[in-house]
């Protein structure tokens, strides 16, 4: 059953938020997972590929962003980590773990082992994500709040 991770940040800002996807997506990706970002919508997930490039001078994130690749073009099934906004990446990539950062639940999650969720104390993300958590509680899923407190830029 898919394990599902709520990690709840002090700050309000989406640029918080986005940080710490990156972190996270690092830290995933380093664990040797493969994972997909899941963004709200297009300009999330182009933001998310250009944080992936920036966000730490000495890291890097091998990704790829899906409905960029030319046509008839398919993704490197290599890359370990991708960023979506639309539909689920192909199974051909065999991903494990989402990183959720969609208001709502993807009605694909449960086909991955790990889903994580990020939580910002911005009254909208507040709202939807509450939603989220009940909505997976009552579907039985196993369901781990982690409080983050002070976290370096």
């Amino acid at each position: 059953m898919t394990q599902i991770d709520f990690y709840v940040l002090p700050d309000t800002t989406l640029e918080a938020r986005l940080d710490f996807a990156c972190r996270l997506a690092e830290t995933i990706q380093r664990k040797g997972y493969r994972l997909h970002l899941h963004a709200e919508d297009e300009a999330m997930a182009r933001d998310l590929d250009e944080r992936l490039w920036t966000f730490r001078p000495d890291a890097y994130v091998p990704h790829a962003l899906l409905g960029d690749e030319p046509a008839g073009v398919e993704v490197d099934t290599r890359i370990p980590v991708t960023i979506g906004w639309q539909t689920p990446p192909s199974p051909d990539l065999a991903v494990q773990a989402l990183l959720n950062l969609a208001p709502g639940i993807p009605e694909w999650f449960s086909r991955f082992e790990r889903v994580a969720e990020i939580i910002n104390q911005h009254q909208d993300v507040l709202t939807a994500k509450r939603e989220c958590w009940q909505t997976y509680k009552k579907r039985g899923y196993p369901v781990k709040a982690h409080q983050l407190r002070g976290q370096p830029g």
